[in-house]
């Protein structure tokens, strides 16, 4: 029925406002459709819109919020073991870590690792591809622009469709900047 699809597409409205800059008011919608999953017991799905909560909070330039919103979407993943939004979580605390510090460097590429481990296992081909742009734009920040270019390039090409996503938009950029 519509009460299930409810609090996510409350939260997805939520997260579209914090992605257009309206923080405020979409991080209170992402809450309400949180309040309304915790009601409507959908745990499962609580991950991922904690996920989105913590993307609107690290937009809004409010990182101990997102942190804290990810590690909540983490317990419940250890509480119910497989969580197929696991990827999404690693991979944003890369991006958060990154963002609070550049020295985080070490720990945010383990997130980006550990993030691409996950979603290969999980098959999660745009998880893969989006933490393997996080990946790679770091390591070009290193000086290791060939291991970011192979390895990207080879995600990328695993792509046959598709090309006008943001995320393969984005890995296209990113490889032709590599590749400059």
């Amino acid at each position: 029925g519509t009460t299930e699809w409810s609090p996510w597409a409350t939260a997805l409205h939520g997260w579209a406002m914090a992605v257009q800059g309206h923080y405020e008011e979409g991080i209170a919608v992402i809450r309400e459709g949180l309040a309304m999953s915790r009601a409507t017991g959908l745990e499962l799905w609580r991950a991922h819109l904690l996920c989105m909560l913590a993307e609107a909070y690290k937009e809004a330039g409010q990182p101990n919020d997102a942190q804290d919103a990810l590690a909540e979407a983490l317990a419940i993943g250890d509480q119910h073991q497989e969580l197929w939004s696991e990827p999404e979580i690693h991979r944003l605390r890369g991006e958060l870590l990154l963002r609070q510090d550049n020295s985080n460097g070490v720990e945010a590429q383990q997130c980006f690792e550990r993030a691409i481990e996950i979603a290969c296992r999980q098959k999660a081909k745009s998880w893969v591809l989006r933490a393997t742009t996080n990946l790679a734009r770091l390591l070009d920040k290193q000086g290791k622009r060939d291991q970011a270019r192979a390895m990207l390039a080879e995600i990328y090409n695993w792509f046959t469709e598709g090309f006008d996503t943001a995320d393969l938009k984005d890995a296209k950029a990113l490889l032709e900047e590599l590749n400059g």
